[in-house]
């Protein structure tokens, strides 16, 4: 757009010394040099980029590399009437859930700016420190306490799993029950994700999965805490349908999510909700699917209900 507003859409998503690649005709010296409007389109990007606080720190061919600040002085810094200018109090939010793209720079406000830099590298990011922690308003108990919660659950997934994933193939007395094929899960959704703990259980466990880390909009925001542990994660309303095609996943983990979901008025049902899990599973994988009625025991009746003719392979 020529007014750079996806470009500030980039910056708001970035982390404070975060990096945005970009490949296009336009930076091609060879090409914009003999094309008066590229040129002029490229000039405009770059003298934009820089207004944004980024550095350009490598160009080569059609692809160009630029550094988000880690320094919020750089903003101060700038000339007096610079474009973009910074997001006021009231419209620099956290949840940017169904707003529109805004012309100012947001985030400069936010008390979780802390440049990637200053940050644990992987995979020792996963476990925040204290003061990482009372970033979010937990403390680090409340996480040990999740995330030993969600190792035993993992094992005792497995140890499930094992023997409905291996039925053809009984063990024999004493045999201990077989692991799952490494391959066997590979995509999986935790439609209550809250502190992304089902995630780090999976990956301590060695389990080789990619989880989608979803977190309601009915629930507590901890979406920046899931995404600064290094996982992947979005944020949605699951009275609507989740923006994937169908058959994308593997396994679907909704520990506490119905009881979630019925607690306050809502414009969809737990029919919704479950036919919306049918929709997003393979044909013939296992479902997680007793984890729905963890924390609210009232609603076994009705989802056995709806399980047994229509989803007659969950578990």
């Amino acid at each position: 757009a020529t007014d750079g507003i996806f470009l500030i859409e980039a910056d708001r998503v970035l982390k404070p010394g975060g990096y945005f690649v970009w490949t296009s005709p336009l930076t091609n010296v060879h090409t914009f040099l003999r094309d008066k409007e590229k040129q002029k389109r490229w000039i405009f990007v770059r003298d934009f980029a820089e207004n944004l606080c980024w550095e350009l720190i490598s160009q080569q061919d059609e692809t160009v590399v630029w550094k988000k600040t880690n320094k919020k002085s750089c903003y101060s810094s700038r000339k007096p009437g610079s474009f973009p200018p910074i997001c006021s109090k009231g419209q620099d939010v956290e949840s940017a859930y169904y707003r529109p793209l805004q012309n100012c720079i947001g985030g400069t406000n936010s008390h979780q700016w802390v440049p990637i830099e200053e940050r644990a590298t992987w995979p020792f990011r996963s476990n925040l420190n204290k003061n990482e922690l009372e970033l979010y308003g937990l403390h680090s108990e409340e996480l040990v306490v999740d995330t030993a919660n969600y190792k035993t659950a993992v094992r005792n997934y497995w140890s499930l799993l094992s023997p409905l994933i291996f039925s053809d193939h009984p063990k024999r007395p004493g045999d201990e029950d077989p692991s799952p094929p490494y391959n066997m899960f590979r995509n999986v959704l935790d439609m209550n994700a809250r502190y992304g703990g089902f995630n780090a259980a999976l990956l301590e466990a060695g389990k080789s999965v990619w989880v989608m880390n979803v977190v309601p909009t009915t629930g507590p925001n901890y979406l920046p805490l899931v995404l600064d542990r290094g996982y992947i994660g979005v944020f949605h309303n699951w009275c609507e349908a989740f923006p994937t095609y169908p058959r994308t996943y593997d396994m679907v983990h909704a520990d506490g999510l119905l009881s979630l979901e019925t607690s306050q008025y809502r414009r969809c049902t737990m029919l919704d909700l479950l036919t919306e899990i049918d929709r997003l599973l393979r044909p013939e994988v296992l479902n997680q699917s007793y984890q729905l009625f963890k924390s609210g025991h009232i609603l076994v009746p009705f989802v056995v209900a709806f399980c047994f003719p229509v989803l007659d392979q969950w578990i």
